[in-house]
């Protein structure tokens, strides 16, 4: 079932994949990523078996809304940077509380692609509200990215990682540190979380390539560590 549902003041698209969900999944949805969403939710649900809810939530200007700090490399707008605990405020104030409240207490996946994958894994380490996050081709190469890693734990249990092989062979300096922040980033977790509870996934190609598998195959990765975790 598929729903165009206004949560909070923002339109969201609503999936429900199963009559009894086991987990609910948000996702930060761009203009970009909206003709794409549908057949991602289906190659979710067809990787896991598993029942969920999917909400995908419309970001209306993506650099504003997503990045957590400013960096001129991102933009050279000032107001990118001052935006991104809003959208978090929003997901955790309003959107999770609507979700559990219609389908009940379930484990919450955050995940995005590109500077939605850089949100999530902010968002993991800024509120307690996620059992695991998708940071999939996340810009990881913004300024400053692993100090700020250094300084702050993740809540979440679960957090997957992935790259394109070509994302990081650019001439944009900035982008290019994107596969040595992401390898130290992964390191970083193995030691901080477990190396049983994040993983770093290489993809084939540059970063404009293949977006919806790529995110269907990180949210698939934390549905399936949340399940098995129930069993042992």
């Amino acid at each position: 079932m598929k729903e165009t549902i206004d949560i909070g003041g923002r339109q969201c698209l609503l999936y429900n994949e199963g009559e009894k969900p086991k987990v609910l999944l948000i996702q930060t949805l761009g203009a970009q990523e909206c003709g794409s969403i549908d057949n991602e939710v289906a190659m979710i649900s067809e990787a896991t078996g598993t029942p969920f809810v999917m909400a995908a939530f419309l970001i209306g200007d993506w650099e504003a809304e997503l990045t957590p700090w400013h960096d001129p490399a991102v933009s050279k707008r000032l107001a990118v940077g001052e935006n991104a605990f809003n959208t978090l405020d929003y997901v955790s104030g309003n959107l999770i509380p609507y979700l559990k409240e219609r389908f009940g207490l379930l484990p919450v996946v955050l995940g995005g692609y590109s500077l939605g994958g850089l949100f999530s894994r902010w968002a993991a380490s800024k509120a307690d509200c996620f059992e695991a996050v998708a940071a999939v081709s996340p810009s990881l190469w913004i300024d400053a990215w692993c100090g700020f890693s250094d300084a702050h734990a993740v809540y979440a249990r679960y957090v997957y990682l992935s790259l394109g092989d070509r994302e990081e062979h650019t001439r944009n300096k900035a982008i290019a540190q994107v596969g040595n922040n992401i390898r130290w980033e992964h390191e970083h977790l193995k030691q901080t979380l477990g190396s049983d509870n994040t993983t770093l996934e290489w993809n084939t190609g540059s970063h404009f390539v293949d977006g919806a598998s790529r995110t269907a195959k990180g949210f698939a990765w934390c549905v399936e560590k949340i399940m098995n975790s129930k069993y042992k």
